[in-house]
């Protein structure tokens, strides 16, 4: 009785401290930002209390139990000491004091714990190491060697300052993404994510590959709203896995579908897991120009996705069910239509001028007083907005907490300057090569990128390795589209792969073979970002003519159907791979020359094959 009174009282308190999380970021979308200070250390603490009260009513242990609550008090020290001294530190004239430096830590420790019981250990770990390289590293070997920094520097930068904790990505966050994570659970909260699926699933129906196809297109869909690839897969897979495995595709293949296609949601514009409005902060770029320039790539990655589905497919004996069959209610119909109309009020709004935080507001209203017109069964249902507020209020603590976590690695990187020595390493291992460059980058990139979520993976790689290639001359664009795309794909890239490591249990399948099995369907993905580079008009918007964009497109779509081929060629036509993959390389790496001439070799070849399957049917 005791502990279930315990429990109850800990669902009010994580719901109203969401509410109060949500509030704010309501307020800030309409309003403004009312005080940089007061925003971003508030909602830190308020992230950490609710993760502190949400790990309570998970853990049973006495000692996990002490060590959340001296997290929390810890940062609850260390917030009232930065309010403390905040005047005079936002004046520039403040010194610190030994009680100063001792909270500092304490809060950095905090920040640390709490982004470890957030996401895992592999980020936790990064900040760690970071801290104690920033506090040691002149101690360090080699080019890691740094000058040396006073504790007192240290915690003035990390925890008493902006450039820290509390620098650009948490303003960011906490001022404009936070609302499209609102923006997500108010879509589940409709249900509209469960109608996509079923969308996806009419749309798809009558292709061989059915419930797989279905699967690309529900997680593509849903992944413009969502945050995280592992959240994607949880959100969509539940339900397309299993048709998958029902179709007769194996539970490896239907994992490995799940988890490739969730990925791409991070790439998927307009809202690319939040990405896109953190990319156009840190390049100076307006956020249309980033989502215009992601658009034709992610068509791309799900296209090459589509090919070799529908090349395994052929492959596989699969049961020979009579294609499902989907009618839609009005209701559902509606609700397709709020999906769009939203997104389109968010950039129509944007696209007026508007904040990005505004326009989110935007979306939220008209999916709200649309989605509760045709549901008012939903406005008096209790249970359903307490577990909207908890979704939103606990996504969003897990976010500005780890977003505080990444601000420690950036702070560190800044002051030592690793990161520029980092990437000189880089570009004196390649000698200024710049397809080397790429290869070094991309397993950087992948490496740096394990364990991690999206928003703290772009961050981190592209400050480290951004810095080489825009020094071979890589416009900014381009650079910070490379990175994010090795980024998102390190989810589905062994030994780490957290989207099929979130998908395997769902389809009973082997984790590690899960994830090699989505890197074989995904590889179109890791070629697409090297034709960024050297088929710079791929990315529209960037300064290219249209008839230089068309014809890049032109050539990175048939290397992207050759690609995917080539990883699932037809039975017996093993041979077909290495000539697929020559003319792909041939496409993408070369002049246009060349590639004209690689482009009627792949039309033709691509020709024979459906002849030559064509007269096989017939003769069967």
């Amino acid at each position: 009785m005791l502990e279930f009174k315990w429990n109850a009282y800990l669902e009010y308190a994580i719901a109203g401290l969401s509410l109060v999380v949500v509030g704010v970021v309501f307020y800030v979308s309409v309003f403004g930002v009312f005080s940089d200070s007061y925003l971003r250390v508030g909602m830190l603490l308020l992230g950490g209390l609710l993760i502190t009260l949400a790990g309570l009513g998970k853990s049973t242990g006495i000692v996990d139990r002490a060590l959340l609550v001296a997290a929390a008090i810890a940062l609850f020290l260390a917030v009232y000491q930065y309010f403390l001294a905040a005047q005079q530190i936002e004046t520039g004239l403040y010194f610190l004091s030994a009680t100063d430096i001792w909270m500092g830590l304490l809060g950095l420790v905090a920040v640390i714990e709490l982004t470890r019981r957030s996401v895992g250990l592999v980020m936790a770990l990064v900040a760690g190491l970071l801290l104690a390289y920033g506090a040691f590293g002149h101690l360090a070997p080699g080019f890691l060697r740094h000058a040396g920094i006073s504790t007192e520097e240290l915690m003035t930068v990390l925890w008493f300052s902006f450039d820290g904790v509390f620098g650009r990505p948490m303003a960011t966050v906490v001022s404009t993404i936070l609302i499209f994570i609102i923006f997500g659970a108010l879509l589940e909260l409709l249900a509209i994510d469960i109608v996509l699926v079923r969308l996806a699933m009419a749309a798809t129906g009558r292709m061989r590959s059915g419930p797989a196809a279905a699967a690309t297109v529900a997680s593509g869909l849903f992944g413009t709203i969502s945050g995280s690839a592992v959240a994607n897969v949880v959100g969509t897979g539940v339900i397309t896995i299993p048709l998958i495995k029902k179709r007769g595709f194996s539970a490896r293949f239907a994992a490995a579908v799940e988890s490739a296609a969730s990925s791409g949601g991070q790439i998927t514009p307009p809202i690319m897991g939040a990405v896109a409005f953190i990319m156009a902060d840190v390049t100076g770029q307006p956020y249309l120009t980033i989502c215009v320039a992601a658009a034709v790539p992610a068509l791309l990655y799900y296209g090459g996705l589509f090919v070799a589905i529908s090349s395994a497919a052929r492959n596989m004996d699969l049961a020979d069910e009579p294609r499902p069959s989907f009618s839609f209610n009005w209701r559902e119909l509606v609700q397709m239509g709020i999906f769009v109309l939203s997104l389109a009020g968010i950039v129509v709004t944007m696209v007026g001028g508007s904040s990005p935080a505004y326009a989110g507001f935007i979306g939220v209203a008209l999916a709200a007083v649309l989605g509760f017109a045709i549901r008012p069964d939903l406005v008096a249902n209790g249970q359903a907005w307490l577990k909207f507020v908890k979704s939103a209020g606990l996504i969003s603590a897990q976010l500005v907490v780890i977003v505080g976590a990444v601000g420690i690695v950036i702070g560190v990187l800044n002051m030592t300057g690793v990161g520029l020595r980092f990437a000189s390493l880089l570009s004196g291992l390649a000698d200024d090569q710049l397809i080397l460059s790429l290869v070094l980058m991309a397993i950087a990139c992948l490496l740096l990128g394990m364990g991690m979520p999206t928003v703290p993976a772009y961050l981190i790689i592209v400050l480290v390795m951004g810095p080489s290639l825009q020094s071979l001359g890589v416009p900014i664009i381009h650079t910070h589209m490379f990175v994010l795309y090795f980024g998102v794909l390190s989810a589905v890239t062994p030994p780490v792969a957290l989207a099929a490591f979130a998908a395997a249990p769902i389809a009973g399948s082997g984790p590690m073979a899960t994830a090699f099995e989505a890197s074989r369907l995904a590889l179109p993905g890791f070629v697409i970002p090297f034709a960024f580079i050297y088929q710079p008009a791929l990315l529209l918007g960037t300064g290219y003519d249209l008839s230089e964009s068309l014809q890049s497109i032109i050539f990175v779509l048939l290397a992207t159907i050759l690609i995917s081929r080539s990883c699932y060629p037809r039975r017996g036509k093993a041979y077909m791979m290495p000539v697929g993959l020559g003319l792909a390389i041939a496409l993408i790496f070369f002049g246009s020359t060349v590639s004209w001439v690689a482009a009627a070799a792949a039309i033709g070849l691509m020709y024979v094959d459906r002849l030559d399957l064509t007269i096989k049917n017939q003769v069967s």
